[in-house]
């Protein structure tokens, strides 16, 4: 089916969409291309970077936007006017009516929605930004002086549609085509971890990593009963050095010289080998055969920056000569320091950046991923993506060094590892979305931090809206978290409907294996949404953080049913660049909200071609797996067989325990794997349960009627 986007035109000083108004006093300057594309042009000298206004945004609408609050990741924020647009927005939503001015009151049938993308247009990178007078701008970039223009055609798509949803993912499939620098989701190989359990080393360790600690991790893992079968081994295992800190002075986290780090071997540091104090394990290899044939792990990832490193690696080292690396100091946009500085890219302007030549990248990831392959590594984390837009002066810009790392490290991992096993991270700029064209799951948002109570909310809030946009080019990782935390159950039901890895980050021995079985089946398996979890239609104007009344509501499909859940985000915590709005520290808050079925997009899809709009059968509805935050990811199909003398209802379900579900009459008999098995049935309120025993197989559940 070919996508085409809806018509935009300039009429009378307007930018006009579906015969709305959508910008006013728009300058002459400003052109729309055929194919949907807004472009200016400047009557200054070429430069490497411009800013041009669009026009004035009338009142009347309601906004959504994505925009970096720092250069690794993005954040929600909604608003009414242009000048509530930050600087490195990378999407706008317009919520608007046909007929009038938008009454937030009035009925929705007649809403539409508009989008603007900005995207890459050649060598340099948009992004749209507010001013004070409510101007819609947007601002084209190079990142390297030498590469300049006085024009961009390109710069913002823009599109409409009457479902959010449809309108972000057609806009996606739109920009894929005719771009032709990245991947559709549905185009790409989906890694298989995410069907699986998992456990990282990061918040359990930090730094401190070591085959031990990971060891003894995974014992009490098994102890419990919830056994993780992918392992991600994050920083720590690296052989690196710090030319800047004295000798036998320790490392404060959280300080600049952290950052200052360098790399400077392929191979696994002391701590995994013979030479190390442990003595635990000789090599990365006999260490990773260890633990996967004692603990059943099935993938191990190990942890690198795009850069090899925070610091990059070190020029000086021999083994590093091969690569051609040199020094660079990164050089920050307006954009990345008129929101939030960070503490990392300080130190990276400060101590510099051990760059490898783009022309030996493929090589030193191709040294690297073979060696942790042949080790028995199955894939790598790759963070710190964000960096290479910093160092594009002397490359040709920050888009087109970002691909030619991209496709580099893209390149080696399907060179080295089966199923596509990438996971990128700190890699939110649209640099790096638009130059995806096979990595197919990056984090969301910024981490999960165990010692922030007030960043708990944000993360689940953050992660939800960011998938808008980020599902439609990639599997969002919606990160870890820890189930003794006093946050688990939050992020726990989060994960069940996020479509995404469920991962931990628990110390050894600290666990609530309560929460984890409701997550994961015995076998290691989860049951996975099969989209991007995302905020219901009408929470996508809404502020769930701080408005302090609305609650944020997040949907999925499985494969016969939808999912949908509720939470309270507001009073715990504040929005980055909004925590002025508070005058004083923000508190708990008791609020309630309508949710319905209907709620969720596209029931249609999995109830079928005669669906009614009933959220259950009159006669029967199964469940699933009543003690799974997810039950309905546990059934896989439905049908019924009716003749002369009864009906059978067939289910293949997915997992062992309680499998549920609704029934308007109690049924003769229940075959599991055509043996009888017992049941109980509620006539009050429909509901049948029998209990799957054995493996978690897939199951042939008949109830005969």
């Amino acid at each position: 089916m070919t996508v085409t986007a809806k018509a935009t035109i300039i009429k009378d000083g307007c930018l006009m969409v579906r015969g709305k108004v959508v910008l006013t006093g728009v300058p002459q300057n400003v052109v729309v291309s055929p194919s949907s594309f807004i472009g200016a042009t400047s009557a200054a000298p070429p430069s490497s970077r411009h800013v041009f206004t669009l026009g004035v945004l009338p009142d009347g609408y309601r906004f959504l936007c994505l925009f970096r609050f720092k250069i690794w990741w993005m954040i929600p924020r909604v608003g009414k006017s242009a000048s509530e647009v930050p600087m490195e927005t990378q999407m706008l939503l317009l919520e608007a009516r046909e007929d009038s001015p938008l009454d937030a009151d009035a009925a929705s049938d007649n809403t539409f929605y508009i989008l603007l993308l900005p995207v890459l247009d050649g060598q340099f990178r948009a992004t749209l930004q507010g001013t004070p007078t409510n101007d819609l701008q947007f601002c084209v970039e190079s990142g390297d002086s030498s590469v300049q223009t006085s024009e961009a055609f390109e710069a913002v798509f823009i599109n409409s549609g009457d479902n959010p949803f449809e309108l972000i993912k057609d806009s996606i499939k739109i920009l894929e085509k005719h771009k032709g620098t990245f991947s559709h989701l549905e185009n790409k190989k989906i890694p298989r971890h995410l069907d699986w359990f998992g456990w990282c080393t990061w918040d359990a360790f930090y730094k401190q990593v070591n085959p031990q600690g990971i060891k003894e991790g995974l014992h009490s893992f098994l102890e419990g009963g919830c056994s993780p079968r992918f392992l991600v081994i994050d920083d720590g295992w690296q052989e690196t050095i710090n030319e800047f800190c004295k000798d036998g002075e320790p490392l404060i986290e959280g300080t600049q010289l952290v950052f200052a780090i360098r790399l400077v071997d392929i191979k696994e540091n002391c701590k995994f080998n013979s030479s190390g104090s442990d003595n635990s394990c000789n090599d990365l290899h006999e260490f990773i055969d260890e633990i996967k044939e004692k603990y059943g792990l099935k993938y191990v990832y190990m942890w690198h920056a795009l850069a090899g490193y925070w610091g990059g690696v070190l020029p000086s080292y021999d083994i590093m000569k091969k690569y051609n690396p040199k020094l660079a100091y990164p050089i920050q946009s307006p954009g990345n320091i008129g929101n939030l500085r960070d503490i990392a890219m300080d130190s990276l302007e400060k101590y510099g950046v051990g760059i490898i030549d783009p022309q030996k990248i493929f090589d030193f990831y191709n040294d690297l991923h073979s060696y942790l392959a042949s080790s028995g590594v199955d894939g790598v984390k790759v963070d710190v993506q964000s960096l290479m837009e910093t160092l594009g002066s002397g490359y040709g810009g920050r888009v087109l060094l970002t691909r030619q790392y991209q496709q580099a490290l893209e390149q080696s991992v399907a060179w080295n590892f089966k199923d596509n096993n990438l996971i990128c991270c700190m890699s939110h700029n649209s640099d790096s979305l638009y130059s995806s064209m096979k990595s197919a799951v990056a984090r969301a948002s910024e981490d999960f931090m165990p010692g922030e109570p007030t960043f708990q909310t944000l993360h689940i809030a953050s992660v939800a809206f960011n998938s808008l946009l980020l599902g439609e080019i990639v599997v969002p990782d919606w990160d870890m978290f820890q189930s003794k935390h006093e946050t688990a159950e939050f992020h726990a039901t989060a994960r069940a409907l996020g479509g995404c890895a469920v991962y931990v980050s628990d110390k050894p021995g600290v666990h609530d294996f309560k929460i984890l079985k409701r997550l994961v089946l015995h076998d290691g398996s989860v049951l996975r949404a099969r989209h991007a979890g995302r905020p219901t239609r009408d929470c996508l104007f809404e502020d769930p953080v701080m408005d302090g009344k609305s609650l944020l509501k997040i949907w999925n499909l499985n494969k016969l049913s939808g999912v949908i859940g509720v939470f309270n985000c507001q009073g715990a915590g504040s929005w980055p660049m909004k925590e002025d709005m508070h005058s004083k520290p923000p508190s708990p808050l008791s609020i309630s909200g309508h949710v319905s079925p209907l709620d969720i997009e596209f029931l249609e899809r999995v109830a079928g071609e005669n669906w009614n709009g009933d959220c259950a059968d009159l006669l029967f509805a199964p469940i699933g797996l009543l003690d799974m935050y997810n039950s309905g990811g546990a059934v896989e199909s439905f049908e019924y067989i009716m003749d002369l003398s009864k009906y059978i209802i067939k289910i293949k379900g997915k997992g062992c325990g309680r499998f549920g579900a609704y029934s308007s009459s109690k049924p003769k008999c229940c075959m599991v794997d055509t043996k009888e098995e017992e049941f109980t049935y509620n006539a009050e309120d429909g509901l049948l349960t029998v209990k799957l025993p054995g493996e978690c197989t897939l199951r042939d559940i008949e109830f005969v009627y």
